[in-house]
């Protein structure tokens, strides 16, 4: 059975174009053009993936990202307005696991969508990563610090991991991007930065003075076993 994408865009033009780019690749869409309708259907129906836009009428697509975050580690993939870096990095900073511009192109947007798809479907292994009390169980699909299981998202649990299984090792935004996203080119260093301030505010004890994920000026970012 195909991947099914819940598709949310108040644009009849631009959703039947969505659909149609979708449907090519043999996904199957559910559409909504609102965030009442998009929830609605997030909480009766089973998707892979949720192409969420920014600007709906009511409920916002930062909304309908919130809702979604609250109980679903469900991918998803905000659309925004070219240029307003708001939009982007509130989207980041309340769960989006990534962004498309409008307006979009094609082959950018497909690539993405499949890029979170398949990162969902690969099976972790069995390793156990510890950093003094915080303990990463890729297996579990869960990270703890002591007894407190941390609440992340997939692409936070997912860049955890990748920073995990390479302790002390720095890595650039551009090779995080690659490994973690998938993409083979050079994106947006806000996916990480946003990714990496999120994933610090909840596996550090004083984000403001991280001792675990730290940054190394002017290089990028290592996960440290010298807490």
């Amino acid at each position: 059975m195909s991947e099914r994408v819940l598709l949310v865009e108040d644009d009849e033009v631009v959703r039947t174009l969505l659909r149609m780019l979708l449907e090519d690749e043999q996904l199957q869409v559910a559409e909504a053009s609102t965030g009442t309708l998009a929830i609605e259907r997030f909480e009766s129906e089973a998707f892979d993936l949720v192409l969420l836009d920014v600007r709906l009428p009511g409920m916002s697509g930062f909304d309908v990202c919130r809702h979604i975050r609250r109980t679903s580690n469900l991918p998803v993939i905000m659309l925004t307005a070219q240029q307003d870096s708001h939009d982007v990095v509130t989207g980041l900073e309340i769960g989006a696991d990534d962004y498309v511009t409008k307006p979009f192109n094609d082959h950018e947007l497909l690539a993405r969508v499949r890029v979170q798809l398949r990162r969902r479907s690969i099976e972790p292994d069995g390793e156990r990563l510890v950093f003094g009390d915080l303990e990463v169980l890729p297996a579990e699909g869960t990270a703890r610090r002591g007894d407190h299981t941390l609440g992340l998202t997939r692409t936070e649990f997912q860049l955890l991991c990748h920073l995990a299984r390479f302790p002390n090792r720095v890595w650039s935004r551009d090779q995080l991007l690659q490994h973690v996203w998938g993409y083979d080119y050079t994106g947006d260093g806000r996916l990480v930065d946003t990714h990496i301030a999120r994933l610090r505010a909840k596996i550090e004890t004083d984000p403001s003075q991280p001792t675990v994920l730290r940054t190394v000026r002017g290089l990028g970012y290592k996960l440290s076993r010298e807490a």
